[in-house]
């Protein structure tokens, strides 16, 4: 059996034209299969995020959208404390910076360190407590009046190796429980370690932990909604299967269900070139595993998840999720470079997603450009939106000033 066609990246755009052609095995007598492929590498350029092109971006009416931080260099997830602090990672640094505005103009006057250990990612806040994670550890400490960490304390030691998706994530559920996303080691494979391509539930102090939900490929951002508490995350579909799948994945996320992947993927769609070991067809995998409830864009990369709890936007944003979609390289027309919106019913269902911040991208010339690569989202106290840009060092605050305000 012929695998996908990988090519390796290129600083242009690209394409390929790949047919896989699976032969007849003659133990399951499955039939032949024959699936040709498109896809394209192309990466936008980047460019600096000056005011001109933060002018083209795009926001509904009454809202307004500033540099909150800039010169960050690679901020990546982003949480909040209790009062008011802003906490950003910093993955390619290693480190954790806390960030306060003192005089509330909307821009970041505190700059610190307050935490190192290479490859910190994944953070979350509970009380004056914080947690961090990097590839295989998790990490505790004290939150201090001024902002600072104190008893720094390792409690995991032993997550899986990292492979294509190092970042891992983790919240603080409603039952005190740490969930954590441990992304999958590949595009495409079988995990030797049944905790990959998974959400760990874990005891606060990292005594114990077990699988909570499974077939998650890369679920970066996940939260629960605000009334129902129940548990939803975006989870990054698969490379190589054309500029057009597989398509971003919402999931309502229970215990003990599976998500489809490696073999099953999107609405029901089956691997190609890929079949589960011990004797099982794609298609008892796929009635085993749980659809996604909404689907977006291909590649449009999904990274950070937030629910909206504040009071500054209209009514009608409450208990919706906004997510930093980082922007797509696997696509000939780019997708993601944006904010969107998760809409919710007044029960807490999904009923649609639909971009809120868009402009990200640009077209320069005769291709395109990108003036940020948003990868953290969180809302601030003042019920103001921030995203982190970990291309270009920005940290964005998107505010409401009314009916007349304007996207700037």
């Amino acid at each position: 059996m012929m695998r996908w066609l990988r090519l390796a990246p290129i600083p242009l755009a690209s394409s390929c034209f790949c047919t896989a052609v699976v032969a007849q095995d003659k133990q399951k007598l499955s039939p032949p299969v024959d699936v040709a492929i498109q896809g394209h590498v192309y990466r936008p350029a980047q460019l600096e995020p000056t005011d001109a092109r933060i002018a083209k971006l795009h926001a509904p009416d009454g809202f307004r959208i500033n540099k909150f931080a800039e010169g960050m260099i690679n901020p990546r997830m982003l949480a909040v404390g209790d009062d008011g602090t802003v906490y950003v990672t910093r993955r390619d640094l290693g480190d954790c910076v806390m960030l306060r505005d003192t005089n509330g103009d909307g821009v970041a006057d505190v700059r610190k360190v307050v935490a190192e250990r290479p490859d910190m990612h994944g953070i979350a806040i509970d009380g004056r407590r914080m947690y961090l994670t990097a590839v295989k550890e998790v990490y505790t400490a004290d939150i201090q009046s001024d902002g600072t960490l104190a008893n720094f304390t390792r409690i995991i030691a032993d997550l899986p190796d990292a492979g294509q998706h190092p970042n891992r994530t983790l919240a603080m559920g409603p039952d005190k429980q740490l969930y954590v996303s441990v992304g999958s080691t590949c595009n495409t494979c079988d995990e030797a370690n049944p905790e990959n391509a998974t959400m760990l539930q874990v005891s606060p102090d990292g005594s114990s932990r077990t699988i909570f939900a499974s077939g998650l490929r890369n679920t970066i951002g996940f939260g629960w909604h605000p009334v129902t508490h129940e548990l939803w995350g975006m989870d990054n579909g698969v490379d190589w299967i054309g500029d057009d799948e597989q398509k971003e994945e919402l999931n309502h996320i229970e215990q003990g269900k599976r998500y489809g992947w490696p073999f099953v993927y999107a609405d029901g769609k089956l691997s190609p070139d890929r079949e589960p070991k011990g004797g099982i067809t794609n298609e008892q995998w796929r009635e085993q595993s749980t659809e996604p409830v909404l689907l977006y864009t291909a590649h449009s990369a999904p990274i950070q998840m937030a629910f909206y709890t504040g009071s500054q936007f209209p009514d009608e944003y409450r208990n919706d999720a906004f997510v930093a979609m980082r922007g797509s390289w696997n696509r000939k027309t780019p997708s993601g470079y944006e904010v969107v919106r998760i809409h919710f019913d007044p029960a807490g269902k999904p009923q649609r997603i639909e971009p809120f911040v868009t402009g990200f991208v640009q077209q320069e010339g005769a291709g395109y450009g990108y003036i940020a690569r948003l990868a953290g989202c969180a809302v601030a106290k003042d019920g103001s939106l921030l995203v982190s840009d970990d291309k270009n060092g920005v940290i964005y605050r998107i505010s409401y000033a009314g009916a007349k305000g304007g996207a700037r």
